[in-house]
């Protein structure tokens, strides 16, 4: 039988008393131990995935944020000599 190219396989070693927990609990959810497996991954990837690609914020967090955004501070004198630098380390490189 040879796998379709929409579709992957993916195996990993287990010991027993993890695959015992994972059938058993497999079993109680009316499923296959795979079928359980590839559940479990998806609900867990697209958890970390919404995590990464959010930022949450509290409210006054994000009334901060926004103000320093609208308003942002005057640059210190450690930001303008890191300007001067950046730039005078970049006029010739575009030649």
């Amino acid at each position: 039988m040879s796998v379709s190219k929409q579709n992957q396989r993916i195996s990993a070693r287990v010991p027993l008393h993890v695959y015992d927990m994972l059938a058993q609990a497999a079993e109680l959810s009316g499923a296959t131990v795979n079928q359980f497996l590839v559940q479990s991954a998806l609900e867990k990837a697209q958890k970390v995935t919404e995590r990464e690609r959010f930022i949450r914020m509290t409210t006054r967090s994000a009334s901060l944020f926004f103000d320093a955004l609208e308003n942002p501070p005057e640059p210190n004198e450690k930001l303008k000599h890191a300007i001067k630098e950046y730039r005078g380390s970049s006029d010739g490189a575009e030649d």
